[in-house]
């Protein structure tokens, strides 16, 4: 028996023997002074039952309190007082017990939001108990409106249905969904406890893309070298088997060359590409003068034009030299490929505007607008990807490789820049190289 507890006992027993011994002295007494026994019997009694209703009173007040625990204990004398201090100290630390366990589910919980990946408890009904903000996110619901709604009656996609209704959770499943844009989601599903399901969920739709392009783009390396190649193997066969003129001869030698040279260009751009994509972020403290770059810029690109074109070339610096940071070969390379972009798909007769601006805030801005068709707004988003055409024929009778925007784009983001693109149909495109005022100074 506990310590505390043995003096409990002691306390009621000194008590009770307390009443008794003033009931015997009671009747004792009126013995002594020839009053009759029953009325010292009746003063023990009465000792005994006033000693009665005062604790039966103490013990209502404490009733009263365990019911509304969270309220002020009473001030209450002897065992009383000492039942309701026992009865506080348990009932704070069962408090300070739960409010632990209670920090630590938030702990849990916060970590769980903190991860990309997206967490949704389920029942052995299928019914949401719990469900993280990503997965909220990534199947569309809403965190605290679907709990306990049957997740299959919310995420309809079949996918999804079939491989929760199945019961073989070994493999993951992926499902597209779209809530504003496309998603597509990896989900594994494990059980757990009485039949409860945690369902994980991951958005690997960038991952898809990337497979997505490195499969194209493998098929259209391909693609791009077997043309030129059939075409030289087809002219090699016809001048050993074949007796040809002179001009033909040379009109076979001259198509030859022209394939080797698209093959060359090709070659050439992929080792570019290769390149700045494998390089690290150029250092900011070689500048270059801008007046240089547009003065290369303007002579190719006159010289690609032949005089198609009306071509203007400005720089507006307020009256000084502008300078950027960076590569110099990577610059005329970037800025290069969107004037000969423009030449390439600009009709004949239609104006070239190159135009090099300071902005008020330090930063620069390169553009490049052409009077050419425009390009359809679902084409935009994906200009940059490598080999992608809106018309691939065009862009092969052009010369074009369908690397020079994927070069620009990785130039760019290197230099700490962006590349934007705005078209309309019918009305031209413009191309514009933000620059960082980091990068750009005047001097």
């Amino acid at each position: 028996m506990d310590t505390s507890d043995s003096w409990l006992l002691s306390r009621v027993g000194a008590r009770l023997l307390a009443a008794s011994a003033g009931g015997f002295a009671g009747w004792w007494i009126g013995n002594q002074i020839g009053y009759p026994a029953t009325t010292g019997m009746a003063a023990a009694a009465s000792a005994v039952l006033i000693l009665s209703v005062n604790d039966t009173l103490k013990g209502h007040r404490l009733l009263d309190w365990l019911r509304t625990p969270e309220a002020v204990p009473p001030d209450l004398p002897g065992m009383w007082g000492e039942v309701a201090h026992r009865v506080q100290r348990v009932v704070h630390l069962k408090d300070v017990r739960i409010a632990e366990e209670r920090a630590r589910l938030r702990e849990f919980l916060s970590a769980i939001e903190a991860s990309p990946n997206g967490v949704m408890l389920l029942d052995a009904n299928d019914q949401i108990t719990w469900i993280s903000s990503a997965a909220a996110d990534h199947f569309g619901l809403n965190p605290q409106r679907d709990l306990m709604q049957r997740v299959t009656n919310l995420v309809r996609q079949p996918a999804f249905v079939q491989y929760l209704a199945a019961g073989d959770y070994r493999d993951v499943v992926k499902c597209q969904v779209s809530h504003g844009r496309q998603t597509v989601l990896q989900i594994l599903v494990r059980v757990y406890g009485d039949g409860l399901k945690l369902v994980l969920s991951q958005d690997i739709t960038e991952r898809e893309r990337s497979d997505t392009m490195r499969r194209d783009f493998v098929a259209n390396v391909s693609h791009e070298i077997r043309t030129p190649l059939t075409v030289l193997n087809g002219f090699i066969e016809t001048l050993g088997s074949l007796p040809l003129t002179e001009v033909e001869r040379k009109r076979v030698i001259t198509l030859m060359m022209q394939q080797s040279e698209r093959m060359q260009g090709l070659v050439s751009d992929l080792l570019t590409l290769a390149q700045i994509e494998g390089s690290p972020r150029p250092a900011s403290d070689r500048w270059i003068k801008v007046d240089t770059l547009m003065a290369r810029i303007e002579t190719d690109g006159r010289g690609l034009s032949r005089d198609r074109h009306p071509m203007t070339f400005v720089t507006e610096a307020g009256g000084k030299h502008c300078e950027i940071a960076g590569i110099e070969s990577e610059w005329l390379s970037a800025m290069g490929n969107l004037v000969s972009n423009a030449v390439r798909y600009t009709p004949e007769g239609k104006a070239i505007d190159v135009r090099w601006q300071t902005l008020p805030d330090g930063s620069a801005e390169f553009s490049v607008k052409d009077g050419g068709i425009g390009i359809a707004p679902e084409h935009i988003p994906r200009l940059t990807e490598r080999f992608y055409r809106v018309d691939g024929s065009r862009s092969r009778e052009t010369g074009g490789t369908g690397l020079g925007l994927s070069i620009v784009k990785h130039v760019v983001q290197r230099h700490g820049g962006e590349l934007r693109i705005t078209s309309e149909a019918g009305k031209g495109s413009t191309f514009t190289l933000s620059l960082p005022a980091v990068r750009s100074r005047l001097v």
